[in-house]
């Protein structure tokens, strides 16, 4: 593993361990050289994914842009990072165990949503509303209108009653 302080080749690992959900091995490293310690993550990998684009393009499936992704939507919200790892590692294990190794966008968009659905209603809005690119005060009414008629199974956003004058 390559130095990211000075770019020695040659770091020890110092420490390993399986991560709270044992889907991954944490490793503290030592480089030698500088005397830099980092961290690096090592995690199964059934497939290469490569992501298919709305406009044909295809570029390979990158798992640290999915967790920035769902961070900036949950910025300034209270959830469990253990939980929203857990989320990530589903979504990625969702997209892996697909039949074929091309996963168009839209499916991993909508994978996102409905994590975030899950996790925090206001997370959620914040995603849908650039995914599928809001444009007016009423695509938000939509969606909150639509995360209000859902069944309750925890918290979510409720209707006011109305006042009457």
């Amino acid at each position: 593993m390559r130095c990211p302080y000075c770019g020695s080749l040659d770091t020890q690992v110092k420490d390993s361990r399986p991560t709270d959900d044992s889907s991954s091995i944490r490793r503290r490293r030592i480089c030698p050289d500088c005397g830099g310690r980092f961290t690096t993550f090592e995690r199964v990998q059934l497939r290469e994914l490569t992501v298919v684009k709305r406009s044909g393009r295809r570029v390979p499936f990158d798992r640290d842009k999915l967790q920035q992704s769902v961070e900036v939507a949950l910025r300034k919200r209270s959830v469990d990072p253990e939980r929203v790892e857990r989320m990530i590692n589903g979504i990625v294990r969702q997209l892996e165990s697909m039949g074929d190794g091309e996963v168009p966008s839209e499916t991993v968009g909508e994978l996102v949503m409905e994590g975030l659905k899950a996790l925090d209603d206001v997370a959620y809005v914040r995603f849908a509303s650039v995914y599928k690119n809001f444009r007016e005060a009423k695509d938000f009414e939509e969606i909150l209108g639509k995360l209000a008629e859902e069944p309750e199974d925890g918290p979510r956003l409720k209707k006011k009653p109305a006042q009457s004058e």
